[in-house]
């Protein structure tokens, strides 16, 4: 088979959270067991960090892989969901795996996995452990697909964990209040191994509290001991942090929720420092100055174009449109035009009440079973009062808005991570 052949057969012969949602999503981790058994138990190979939360998630773990690296440590990053090509989830030193790899694994191994009927998300870890373990690395950053607890990262003991934050989504698989989410994420805390909890909440401290002491397992709060004195916006080009214990750090991603993961990456980069990982305060400045050119990452507050001035964002929930807000209505610019689409498993009317209402939107739809129809955002749009149209795919909703605007307009586009990967595919 070729690439492209592989990757249809992957997406056509195994569910994927990604294309179809809750079906694709399978509780336990007999699969998993049953996969690392036949590859020999891959993830013993090497360290890891495992990384867990609501939202947070992948710009903290591509951050630590950027600092490691830095260091000269031979890293592994696993994340999703993938923006352009499969290839993005599973890196070593920000460089994807090889084309060939895959399609290497599934010819060698579809015999072993077929009966099994593994998800998508349960192969492709299955993956990432082996070809870490192949390629010799001396960390891994493993990022944790849905939950914590049931999650098929799950196997690993890392030398430290790390759960970002808690707010709604995948509510029903995880629970419906934050206290029954938060023990669902506290599932990653494995006995006798670090843990820092990057945001907490009166309804969640408490469950991490607990769940580290049942495991005997130290854990630290990152707002306890804030390291960042203050910081400095440099809207589109990064923020500049003052800290405690490492000067001034440039950060190259400049969401506003970025300060938020800063507090946490340097919580953990001081914890993984005890754990006697040599991390140079040169490392560190480094891997947060340049992200998104060692690791790869997109999406986060990514700066487009100019005249008009484009902004793309994978922010897709209520925790993470909290921040998305803000810092939309903090933009100084002529017209504020926003292309947007959802899936169905998120909460679209409490985020729909929070978008400006300023703004002119553009509601389209991503290439996926479980995005919202555009007519049916256009028609929850009237009832905040959104001054809005409808496009029938991002390509369409994007040109609209780019011919629609001036050179002094913004133009944003985000809602879910589908519509992001569809627009960096699509249209740039």
């Amino acid at each position: 088979m070729t690439y492209k052949e592989t990757i249809e057969y992957l997406y056509d012969s195994v569910p994927m959270f990604q294309k179809v949602g809750a079906v694709a999503y399978k509780e336990g981790l007999h699969n998993t067991m049953q996969l690392d058994r036949n590859f020999g138990h891959p993830h013993t190979k090497y360290n890891t960090i495992h990384v867990a939360g609501t939202n947070g998630k992948g710009s903290c773990s591509h951050t630590i892989a950027a600092i490691l690296q830095a260091q000269g440590y031979k890293v592994g990053l696993y994340t999703s969901p993938h923006l352009k090509d499969f290839r993005e989830r599973i890196k070593v030193n920000g460089q994807c795996l090889n084309k060939d790899y895959v399609i290497d694994f599934v010819q060698n191994e579809r015999t072993f996995f077929e009966p099994l009927h593994p998800s998508f998300f349960e192969l492709t870890t299955a993956m990432a452990f082996k070809y870490f373990a192949e390629c010799d690395v001396d960390i891994a950053i493993i990022e944790v697909g849905l939950g914590g607890r049931l999650d098929c990262t799950n196997i690993i003991t890392p030398k430290l964990s790390i759960i970002t934050n808690i707010s709604f989504d995948h509510t029903q698989f995880l629970g419906n209040t934050l206290a029954k989410i938060a023990g669902e994420k506290a599932g990653i805390i494995k006995p006798y191994v670090p843990v820092v909890i990057g945001e907490s909440k009166l309804e969640t401290r408490p469950v991490f509290t607990a769940n580290a002491m049942k495991k005997n397992s130290q854990i630290i709060f990152a707002e306890d001991n804030p390291e960042i004195i203050n910081y400095e916006s440099k809207s589109y080009k990064g923020i500049i942090y003052t800290t405690k214990s490492f000067d001034t750090i440039y950060g190259e991603l400049g969401g506003a929720y970025q300060i938020k993961n800063t507090e946490t990456i340097l919580c953990a980069i001081k914890e993984l420092q005890q754990l006697d990982f040599n991390i140079s305060d040169n490392a560190i400045k480094t891997g947060f100055a340049n992200v998104v050119e060692m690791t790869g990452l997109a999406g986060r507050w990514q700066k487009i174009k100019e005249h008009p001035t484009v902004i793309c964002d994978t922010g897709h929930n209520v925790g993470g449109w909290e921040y998305l807000v803000k810092q939309l209505k903090a933009q100084k610019c002529r017209q504020m035009r926003i292309v947007f689409g959802m899936v169905d498993d998120k909460d679209v009317n409490t985020i729909m009440g929070m978008l400006p209402t300023d703004a002119i939107y553009y509601f389209t739809k991503a290439n996926n079973k479980r995005a919202i129809d555009e007519k049916t955002l256009l028609n929850i749009g009237k009832q905040f009062n959104l001054k809005s149209n409808c496009y029938y795919n991002i390509k369409e909703a994007y040109n609209r808005a780019i011919n629609d605007a001036k050179d002094d307009d913004f133009i944003f586009i985000g809602g879910s991570s589908y519509i992001v990967a569809d627009f960096l595919n699509d249209c740039v």
